[in-house]
């Protein structure tokens, strides 16, 4: 018998969220001014960081970092997800899907790591803060923040080039508002044994192991708060690892139930996706201007200066 030419398959169709068009409008409009949320928000973190001198410093450097990588991963699914909940087709290339994976893998890669490098900085800031300039040298922090995208775009190169080279069977449908690496295997008349391993065995050292080190960090964090005999010392400590410990719980929380779920398209595992890649990108300039004096000083000399510009 002649076998047949999957590799013909030129689209796949992103099931979405809904297929009720009366739930798909309302979801336009609140995906909508989510993201519109998530652009001002960590465009206004940018701006804020930037341009104050009393923000140049590493922690501030990283987090300028974290807000640029959240406009970057909500970039790469939002607008897609916007589309189809007005299309019809809901359809979307192959070329396209996969680049959509590798994009999403990469930039969630990085933000692993910077994740990590953060939890770094506020382990040498608490734990030797008489050394902290020394220990965080610009170089370091820069070097830190181009091994983190590196190491993260190398790992997701090399398993979307193994998924490039899989022929794909009739059934085009992905019960998702995305595409991921995990949801295309299931889609393939190849053996995908060897991408599975490969996915599961980059996840584990890149997700697992970023996070092994920040709870290694925290725990030398608690350990030194936990020696400070006064109070208020304890609590200002405790402050400067609040908003990163926030962000941390959210990403990775979202993050390994997402991943670690089956891809059913249930509502949980829609649910956990949507916190994991719509809607932390959103919440984190909130989280740290609201939980962060010095960014919330920041904001109000900005706001003042523009203020004196116009008058």
């Amino acid at each position: 018998m002649a076998m047949k030419n999957y590799s013909a398959i030129s689209e796949f169709i992103l099931l979405g969220l809904s297929i009720d068009p009366n739930i798909q409008d309302i979801l336009f409009v609140l995906f909508l001014l989510i993201y519109l949320f998530t652009l001002m928000g960590n465009f206004l973190m940018l701006l804020v960081i930037r341009p104050d001198s009393h923000l140049h410093m590493p922690m501030y450097f990283f987090l300028r970092q974290l807000s640029f990588l959240d406009l970057c991963h909500s970039s790469v699914t939002v607008p897609k997800m916007l589309e189809n909940l007005l299309s019809e087709s809901k359809t979307i290339f192959v070329e396209s899907c996969l680049a959509q994976a590798f994009f999403m893998f990469a930039t969630g890669g990085t933000e692993a790591c910077l994740l990590a490098v953060m939890a770094y900085d506020r382990y040498v800031a608490i734990t030797c803060p008489l050394l902290y300039g020394q220990v965080m040298s610009n170089q370091l922090c820069v070097g830190m923040v181009w091994g983190s995208w590196g190491l993260a775009f190398a790992d997701a190169l090399i398993n979307i080039l193994l998924a490039v080279n899989l022929d794909y069977c009739e059934d085009q449908t992905i019960p998702h508002f995305s595409c991921e690496l995990s949801s295309l295997f299931s889609l393939s008349c190849s053996d995908t044994s060897t991408n599975f391993t490969l996915l599961l065995c980059s996840s584990v050292l890149h997700f697992f192991g970023t996070f092994l080190m920040i709870v290694f960090s925290y725990a030398q964090i608690v350990s030194t708060i936990l020696s400070i005999s006064s109070t208020s010392g304890r609590g200002k400590a405790f402050s400067t690892c609040s908003s990163h410990l926030t962000t941390v719980t959210l990403f990775y929380g979202s993050g390994f139930l997402s991943y670690l779920l089956p891809t059913s398209g249930s509502p949980l595992e829609m649910m956990f996706s949507l916190q994991y890649s719509v809607v932390t990108p959103m919440l984190n300039p909130l989280i740290y201007s609201l939980q962060n004096k010095e960014v919330k000083a920041a904001m109000g000399r900005m706001f003042r200066k523009y203020l004196h510009s116009f008058m």
